[in-house]
């Protein structure tokens, strides 16, 4: 991306004053900056002018301060798994990688919570934790980061029984847009002391502070778990099945239903057999009796909806591979035709307005002639439509474009939101005004200068400045 001319020299002098700072591990290698320019959608690359590589957050905040001192925006990077532009660099800018902050720095066994580095990936945490009889529940699919997670409220499959992000984080340490380190949150379980600034920034992509520890909320690993794979005659018999399921109070710990378009691609990319019909992915945690039961519930409930085929998995090898395969439907949907990108859609609805938002949304994706198939995380009514394109071909873009947001407008008239868990970025920047309004975006363009008046937080994202 092209700077002025007068502003060259200047971001050249940061970039070796950084250098002094941290040696090798700023770098402006082309091929380290392509890759930290995208994230896993069909955003086009915008590589940063440099990337460095911080072991802490007192070096953070020293990259922090030289940037504000000339108003360098800066980006912070986690394992670059974003989904809606979070980590393009508009204006050049310093990338701040974090991954080298992978310090699992405490655990607290009987308190059942955990400190970490903002690198620190999920399944880093839940192997360190695999002889403590405790676990860290948030599964977004790919092996995401810690800081990466926390700061996009990411949620996943287990969000259903463990909730997001949001409900599993304690405390923050974040550098703030002038280079200061601060703290929010404690590990008691509850506080009404001041502002909640740790919710603040969970969230915020970037756009107010540099996440760089994190106090989680750990839970005990259940004693029987049992995954299972359910097929329905439609979508709609799938989601009704669903809304009733979480009606009644059965405490399932996942609940995924994917169409029969991305089961058919799962099975050719991953060489399973399911059938290839709309599905149910489940799985229930609990005790081995609480675990029957909920069985047996689920089961009861589901014949009425036409549900057949139940294809149970208890053993820790059968329900990774059939986890491997749901967490794998984006790669086998960019399989069915090579070369082509995914614009992933990520609309949540109240439960009741469930099945008719899919099943309205499954029809307006046939008479698009796109190949746009669904999966979601139907237990909390998050529900995606990833719609697999040509990146040059413009006409079918434009089509992708104006199903999105279709499927946006449907899910706000329903009472939803345009985002369950991708979050804003640039991709969904153009939602923000029709979910919030004007009189909240602009509180939130408010509080954003509040903490960032030179707006250098990862600009462009989230609110237009």
């Amino acid at each position: 991306m092209n700077r002025p001319a007068s502003r060259i020299p200047e971001r050249e002098n940061l970039i070796e004053r950084l250098r002094c700072l941290l040696g090798d591990r700023t770098t402006t290698s082309e091929s380290i900056l392509q890759q930290h320019g995208r994230g896993e959608s069909w955003h086009p690359v915008r590589p940063p002018d440099a990337v460095c590589f911080p072991r802490d957050s007192e070096e953070v905040a020293a990259i922090v301060k030289l940037c504000a001192e000339t108003s360098t925006p800066v980006i912070a990077f986690g394992t670059g798994t974003s989904l809606e532009g979070q980590v393009q660099a508009l204006q050049g800018d310093i990338c701040i990688d974090l991954s080298r902050m992978n310090t699992i720095l405490e655990v607290n066994n009987e308190d059942m919570d955990c400190r970490v580095q903002a690198g620190v990936t999920r399944r880093e945490l839940n192997q360190y934790l695999r002889d403590s009889g405790l676990f860290f529940p948030i599964d977004p699919g790919a092996n995401t980061s810690i800081g990466g997670m926390t700061a996009t409220r990411a949620s996943g499959t287990n969000a259903v029984r463990y909730g997001t992000m949001r409900e599993n984080v304690l405390g923050l340490t974040v550098v703030t847009a002038s280079g200061d380190i601060i703290k929010t949150g404690t590990r008691a379980r509850k506080s009404a002391a001041g502002y909640d600034l740790t919710r603040l920034f969970v969230g915020s992509e970037g756009t107010l502070g540099v996440i760089t520890e994190i106090c989680l909320r750990l839970h005990g690993r259940s004693e029987a778990i049992s995954a299972a794979i359910v097929n329905f005659p439609d979508v709609r018999s799938a989601a009704e099945a669903t809304i009733q399921t979480i009606q009644t109070g059965i405490p399932m710990a996942r609940i995924e239903i994917l169409d029969a378009a991305y089961v058919k691609a799962i099975n050719a990319y991953s060489e399973t057999d399911y059938p290839e019909l709309d599905t149910l992915f489940l799985e229930f945690h609990g005790t081995r009796a609480g675990v029957a039961e909920q069985v047996q519930m689920f089961e009861e409930i589901s014949r009425d909806f036409g549900a057949s085929g139940f294809q149970w998995a208890e053993q820790e090898e059968d329900r990774n591979r059939l986890w491997r395969a749901r967490h794998d439907a984006y790669y086998a949907g960019l399989a069915v035709n090579p070369g082509y990108c995914g614009y992933v859609t990520d609309v949540c609805v109240p439960i009741s307005r469930l099945a008719d938002c899919i099943a309205e949304t499954q029809a307006d994706i046939a008479a698009s002639g796109l190949f746009a198939p669904i999966i979601g995380h139907v237990g909390d009514g998050n529900f995606h439509s990833t719609i697999f394109i040509d990146p040059d071909d413009e006409a079918m873009f434009a089509k992708a474009l104006e199903l999105d947001q279709r499927m946006v407008r449907r899910a706000l008239e329903m009472g939803g939101t345009c985002t369950g868990e991708h979050g804003i970025g640039i991709g969904k920047l153009k939602h923000m005004r029709s979910e919030h309004g004007d009189g909240a975006v602009a509180l939130m363009q408010a509080l954003k200068a509040a903490l960032d008046p030179q707006n250098i937080m990862n600009p462009g994202k989230i609110v237009d400045c």
